[in-house]
């Protein structure tokens, strides 16, 4: 949720930009709120609440959380917080699969808003600076907060009464296989690229080739034109590429993590070059599919016949290295929090069992195959200390920053110039 409305903050920024005439609402520092952002702001948060946005009580909630945002950046600034251009670019890139899940593909997005997707990503990256500084100013002041003992059995005396029944919970673990592409296929791709470039060389139209063949489809409309962009956007082997080229000029077939790129710069000014491109990926095939199910296959049948535990075999060749380095735990997780896909596999798992190779789907472009082991199942309860001792260590830690993040923030607003104008 946190991250939700981290991005619903810098986008209500981007269609504030678009507005011409807006009335202010609120002042901060040197950062002013409009209308039209926390209108945004306020019909958002009362749709994912399912509450009328209208409501008086409501709305000042939502302002005074937007005008808190602004002080933190204030209080950022006044601190010396700084953050990276690649914790940027990461934060950037999380923001537009996210818009891309809400609008259903990108050539949506780039529809709604009328611009590619690298000039969406230069629109937000202001906003995007100023809300990871506050997030840091706030990772600094209370990330490494924690309770003890006492505090979390006070706080579960205090509440026991409307905690409630906690929800039946699945411990869960799993290796995952991106299946690899044969270099029979690879070889395949590029040769149709380099069949592409011949044409180039023989007169084709860049822009026409771009359009019928380039699997990029945030560029390949606009005939794969990628806009004006700074060093450091592109992956390295692209720019390597790109800022040797002279103006106008081809550059061969070049390999990236995403595929191979046809790249003619078209202008370069300082640090910048403006290229158009022509993206051809390699996809998985058949042969790749059944050689992971077959490889994760060999696994399992290894780990059931005990030649060695599930743990080992993550660390070892699990796809997934976040999780790899922890044995392919997961986390516990309620039914609700997980997609049907995998409750359809835990649900017939015993406490121990690991499942078949099955297809997991990470996005619409992009899957593997997984196997998953069911390390405990924890049953529907009555929240207690010994079942839930970890979640509530964590609703006590929250509660004891919420308390200590109100009385920082009345300070700072002490002394921090803000004003509302409604």
């Amino acid at each position: 949720m946190k991250k939700f409305l981290f991005v619903l903050f810098v986008f209500a920024g981007l269609l504030n930009a678009q507005q011409v005439l807006d009335k202010v609402v609120a002042v901060v520092d040197n950062e002013i709120i409009l209308q039209s952002e926390f209108d945004f702001r306020a019909n958002m948060e009362a749709q994912q609440r399912n509450i009328n946005p209208a409501d008086s009580t409501f709305r000042r909630q939502v302002l005074n959380a937007m005008i808190e945002e602004k002080l933190l950046y204030a209080q950022a600034e006044l601190d010396s917080i700084t953050v990276t251009d690649e914790q940027v670019k990461q934060q950037l890139e999380y923001q537009i699969n996210y818009f891309i899940q809400q609008y259903g593909s990108r050539e949506r997005l780039e529809q709604v808003y009328g611009m590619p997707i690298e000039k969406l990503k230069r629109s937000l990256q202001d906003d995007t600076k100023k809300n990871l500084m506050a997030e840091m100013l706030k990772q600094k002041k209370f990330g490494q907060m924690d309770a003890s003992r006492k505090e979390i059995e006070d706080f579960y005396d205090m509440y026991k009464d409307s905690l409630g029944v906690v929800a039946e919970k699945f411990t869960i673990a799993h290796i995952f296989q991106n299946p690899k592409t044969g270099e029979r296929v690879k070889k395949k791709v590029r040769e149709f690229a380099e069949s592409l470039l011949d044409s180039l060389k023989h007169g084709a139209d860049f822009a026409k080739l771009a359009k019928k063949y380039s699997d990029d489809p945030g560029s390949a409309a606009q005939g794969g034109d990628l806009g004006s962009v700074k060093r450091g956007v592109f992956f390295p082997e692209f720019e390597a590429a790109a800022f040797a080229l002279a103006p106008n000029q081809i550059s061969g077939v070049v390999e990236s993590p995403v595929g191979f790129h046809i790249i003619q710069l078209l202008e370069r000014r300082g640090e910048s070059i403006h290229t158009r491109h022509i993206l051809i990926k390699v996809k998985s095939d058949d042969e790749s599919d059944l050689k992971a199910i077959e490889f994760l296959t060999d696994i399992r049948d290894s780990i059931v016949k005990g030649k060695n535990t599930f743990e080992y075999y993550a660390k070892l060749y699990s796809d997934d290295k976040e999780t790899a380095k922890f044995g392919g735990t997961l986390g516990t997780f309620e039914a609700s929090q997980l997609d049907k896909q995998l409750l359809d596999i835990i649900y017939k798992l015993k406490e121990g069992e690991i499942s078949f190779p099955k297809r997991l789907d990470l996005d619409k472009n992009v899957y593997g195959y997984h196997i998953v082991k069911l390390e405990k199942r924890i049953p529907q309860h009555k929240a207690n200390m010994d079942l839930d001792f970890a979640e509530l260590k964590r609703m006590t830690e929250y509660y004891k920053k919420q308390k200590l993040f109100a009385k920082w923030m009345d300070d700072i607003k002490s002394r921090i110039y803000w004003q509302v104008r409604l």
